[in-house]
């Protein structure tokens, strides 16, 4: 018996808990057209006492107007520098259908390095975006150099959230049988 891939999934498991979305966002994506999921990224210094990393970003999700074979499968641009996440974004994406024709961008602003604990500013951006009455920016929060898992959970989250209302929505447009799920 061939435990490996039970390993490969704990391991996967353990590294998606490790990041979290501190402060979701009430809002789902649009069934057609494009959306635009913005975040304030909160990482964890790489050695104790050096400052944490905020940035601010933007990811955009659009769906093809047309589907053809080249944009079936989800296209994610600007997610990561090299392969290090690819063999786990690749696990996600073979356990749903949510992702397919998807063509997700992220847009990420320089980075900020702040001298207070990743508590601190998470909480004093929570104050200052319930200031400005602001509910459609998430905050997320990850360990050193996991910044990158962070924005595809949070994306993941809000496409798989999404998804039973864009069906629904297809359906009431007559682009799916109403018997299809």
């Amino acid at each position: 018996m061939d435990f490996s891939s039970f390993e490969q999934e704990r391991r996967y498991r353990a590294l998606w808990d490790s990041v979290k979305i501190a402060r979701p966002v009430p809002y789902t994506l649009f069934t057609f057209g494009s959306s635009d999921l913005l975040y304030y990224l909160v990482v964890e210094a790489e050695k104790r006492n050096d400052p944490v990393h905020v940035s601010r970003g933007k990811v955009s999700i659009t769906r093809p107007l047309l589907l053809t074979p080249h944009n079936a499968p989800p296209e994610f641009q600007n997610f990561f520098d090299g392969e290090e996440f690819s063999g786990m974004v690749q696990f996600l994406m073979s356990r749903s259908a949510a992702f397919s024709n998807l063509r997700l961008e992220n847009q990420q602003q320089r980075e900020e390095l702040v001298s207070d604990s990743m508590e601190e500013v998470v909480s004093r951006l929570n104050r200052q975006l319930d200031t400005e009455d602001e509910d459609r920016v998430a905050i997320l929060t990850a360990p050193y150099s996991m910044g990158p898992l962070a924005v595809l959970k949070y994306t993941t989250e809000r496409i798989l959230e999404s998804a039973p209302g864009n069906i629904q929505e297809l359906r009431e447009h007559g682009f799916l049988p109403d018997s299809w799920s």
